[in-house]
This record gives structure tokens, sequence and C-alpha cells, in this order.
């Protein structure tokens, strides 16, 4: 049985998808997505420092120490 160049270039590319297909459903058992078993925890060791810095004039300094009933 002879073929010609176009029906050998169809088989061809049917082989190759074949072969594709193959290899395809020989991989879908190697990759396997789970939920783990104890929730995630996520630490983060955050340090949150926080300065207020104020200077006074010599005159509300007085007036702060006069009045400190106030404050």
């Amino acid at each position: 049985m002879m073929t010609t160049n176009g029906e050998a270039r169809r088989q061809g590319v049917a082989n190759r998808y074949l072969a594709l297909l193959i290899g395809t459903v020989g991989l879908a058992g190697c990759v396997q997505i789970d939920t783990p078993d104890k929730p995630i925890e996520i630490n983060l060791n955050i340090n949150i420092r926080q300065e207020i810095v104020y200077r006074l004039d010599g005159d509300a300094k007085k007036l702060i120490e006069q009045n400190s009933e106030i404050f």
C-alpha cells in the first residue's frame, strides 16, 4: 500500500498528537495539590516604637509648673 505525501504528513501530525496525549496522561499523576491539615500560622515580630519629643520655652514651662492641676 503506497501513501501519498499529504497522507504521510497527516499521519505524522496524528502521531505527534498521539505522543503528546500519551505524555500528558503519563504526567497527570505527578502533580498533587493538598490542603494542609493545620491552619497556616504566620509569626510577625514587629516592634512599634513611638516617640513624642516636645520643647517648651521657659515661660510656657513655668506656666505649666504653676498650674500643674490642669494638666
